[in-house]
């Protein structure tokens, strides 16, 4: 038996291309699909999520997550664009950050029914985790009349449109579980930083404090592994300079690289 590799184009029989040359998708009910970027970023001591203020309707006036339509084609030799290109395409267009410079992995897709009151829209959402030192350059895009960090818990669903709060939740809940099992922390943390700078995003993204003796074995542990080194200079703190450290390597997107659990 032929199989054809999801993804990809193979050549079909005569019987399938006059099949698709007759086909009309719009004869059938289909759902329109968005994505939606829950963009996290670390500000002053909170961890905080990028709303948008929509400057349209539904939910004229209200916070909302970045994102839009996915760009769909009109039939099967055009068939638009792949959800991570509208992603790395709404980020960019929404907040003014580039793809390369974040984080940005899938949480999942959310579809209950009424979640729009235009039609039936399903969404896939995606979370960007956002260094400190990038957010001054985000910028309000599209349709949002404003954009702000907002502290990201205990968000309202009538605070923000749509379901975003609940969307916020899950991808709250999607880093503190894997803060501990991966890198994702470069895309929290200045580019350099201190042991207690990087204790303190980890005790900001679980919620629960950070011993700082064993926090120091884990990093110490890093250092040895080749994950995180010595950068140049100090950092001036109250009580003497501290060293300061930086990632070797930034995780790439989905892939966890180290276990910093014990």
């Amino acid at each position: 038996m032929k199989t054809r590799r999801a993804g990809t184009t193979s050549r079909s029989s005569p019987s399938e291309e006059a099949f698709l040359r007759k086909y009309r998708p719009a004869d059938f009910p289909r759902p329109s699909v968005t994505v939606d970027i829950v963009a996290l970023s670390i500000i002053d001591a909170e961890l905080r999520v990028l709303l948008v203020r929509r400057g349209e309707h539904p939910f004229k006036g209200a916070w909302a997550l970045p994102g839009g339509f996915v760009r769909v084609g009109d039939g099967h030799r055009d068939q638009g664009e792949d959800l991570d290109a509208a992603a790395t395409r709404e980020l960019r267009e929404e907040t003014g950050l580039r793809p390369e410079d974040v984080y940005l992995e899938q949480l999942g897709a959310f579809g209950q029914v009424g979640r729009d009151p235009r039609m039936r829209v399903i969404t896939v959402a995606y979370y960007a985790l956002v260094r400190p030192d990038l957010v001054p350059t985000v910028r309000a895009g599209g349709d949002a009349a404003t954009a702000e960090w907002i502290t990201a818990r205990g968000l309202a669903p009538n605070e923000v449109g749509f379901d975003h709060a609940e969307i916020i939740d899950r991808a709250v809940l999607r880093v503190a579980a894997r803060i501990d099992s991966s890198s994702i922390a470069a895309s929290l943390v200045s580019k350099t930083f201190t042991v207690p700078e990087l204790r303190h995003v980890h005790a900001t993204l679980t919620g629960k404090p950070q011993d700082p003796g064993n926090f120091r074995r884990k990093f110490e542990r890093l250092i040895d592994e080749g994950v995180i080194e010595r950068a140049p200079g100090k950092r001036i703190t109250a009580s003497k300079p501290a060293l300061v450290y930086r990632f070797r390597v930034t995780p790439e997107r989905g892939t966890p690289c180290v276990r910093l659990s014990e």
